[in-house]
């Protein structure tokens, strides 16, 4: 009887190499679009304490309550993050980073949360999270919605749609939760399991339920902007926010119904979507969050930021065809003596040196099953090095994607061949 196999915890996915190369185009085209904006890179641990996340997203969210890996480190509470602003925020305050200037920042990575595994939706998954510290907005807010429209762009992906909304500050969102809970209270018996438990904790999260049978007692829930005066400062600040959006041409739509799932939003909140994904079709959101470095201990600072889910955006590219796998400029394929491989060594750091990217054969084999290899790599040319090329200090040049003739060049003219050829 052979000893049992190891799988990867449910929820918790490889990324194989194939798939990779879609993560890698995510990857490079984000950090070079927040570069253009001025984002810088700023990195946070997995772990942190506990009492971070309780505070800072809130005690009465989905996540703290069910979702949140939790563990004893020798007296110490300690939980694998499950979203980064808090982390961010926390390293913000810890060190100093606002005192003297705003900072645009980013990190990337793994967030853990124990839910059910789902297309899209994981309890490993990563992100790109980007903030903005210590600016009042709305033209912050703008900025960053108008910077994934361009990474959008970039990646080749359209059919996004932009939805909007402003949650208003602390004072009228405890106004608002009032009149919902009123409502929804009067409205008990057509409340759903899920929203019948949300009702005292957090009755705003009831508003962004996907139950299509909740829907109807949803559409008439009272609204935050009807109950903001003319003169609200955040009636003024949405206001602005969408003069700015439409003056960039972004398309928009505003939804009275979107909160967002985190207790830490005030004002602006956002989202892009897709129909594509089935119900788990939001691929970037965030808002404004000007009271969280207070919640964390920290001076009053106003912020914005969104995450965008990276595994989503995977499989928006891989539906829409949108990222090609990356392939070799060339493979290099050596038969014979010692010097052969020698010579495809230095003719693989010859090319390198000059910007391609090359595969030299490894591992042995016929000659036949090393043009095999060649050719399942999709490089667009195999070098040949063998006893007789060695002899003559030549590197036999062969097309393996158009017509032409194999020839045979000094290994310094190879690049300039192959450039020329592209």
């Amino acid at each position: 009887m052979g000893t049992a196999t190891i799988q990867a915890v449910r929820g918790m996915n490889d990324v194989l190499p194939d798939e990779a190369a879609l993560w890698q185009r995510i990857e490079d085209a984000a950090r070079d679009t927040f570069a253009q904006y001025g984002y810088r890179n700023l990195r946070v641990p997995i772990v942190e304490p506990t009492a971070l996340f309780v505070r800072g997203i809130g005690d009465g969210t989905d996540i703290v309550e069910h979702e949140m890996y939790t563990f004893d480190d020798h007296g110490e509470s300690l939980t694998l993050r499950p979203e980064a602003t808090a982390g961010i925020v926390r390293a913000a305050i810890e060190h100093h980073l606002t005192y003297d200037r705003p900072q645009r920042v980013w990190t990337a990575g793994p967030m853990f949360r124990h839910e059910r595994p789902q297309k899209g939706r994981y309890r490993q998954f990563h992100q790109f999270d980007v903030e903005a510290l210590a600016f009042a907005g709305p033209d912050v807010d703008a900025e960053q919605i108008i910077m994934l429209g361009r990474l959008w762009k970039r990646l080749g992906l359209d059919g996004m749609a932009l939805q909007i909304n402003s949650i208003g500050d602390a004072r009228e969102r405890h106004t608002h939760r009032r009149a919902l809970t009123g409502y929804f209270r009067a409205n008990f018996a057509k409340l759903d399991a899920d929203s019948q438990r949300r009702l005292e904790s957090n009755p705003l999260r009831i508003l962004d339920s996907k139950n299509p049978e909740m829907q109807a007692v949803v559409a008439g829930a009272p609204q935050l902007f009807d109950l903001l005066s003319d003169d609200a400062e955040s009636r003024r600040h949405f206001s602005e926010l969408q003069g700015l959006l439409q003056a960039a041409g972004v398309r928009f739509e505003v939804n009275p119904n979107l909160v967002r799932g985190l207790d830490y939003y005030n004002r602006t909140v956002f989202e892009w979507v897709t129909t594509r994904l089935g119900a788990q079709g939001t691929v970037a959101g965030g808002g404004r969050y000007d009271g969280l470095f207070e919640q964390l201990g920290g001076a009053p600072t106003p912020a914005c930021g969104f995450a965008i889910g990276i595994e989503r955006l995977v499989l928006l590219l891989r539906e829409a065809r949108a990222v090609g796998e990356a392939v070799p400029d060339a493979y290099v394929v050596h038969v014979g003596a010692a010097p052969a491989a020698a010579l495809a060594l230095a003719t693989g750091e010859r090319l390198r040196d000059a910007g391609l990217a090359v595969v030299v054969h490894a591992g042995g084999g016929s000659f036949k099953v090393q043009m095999k290899r060649a050719d399942a790599s999709g490089a667009r040319w195999a070098l040949i090095v063998g006893d007789d090329e060695v002899a003559a200090n030549r590197v036999a040049v062969k097309p393996l994607r158009a017509a032409g003739e194999q020839i045979a060049l000094p290994p310094e003219d190879v690049a300039a061949h192959i450039r020329a050829a592209h």
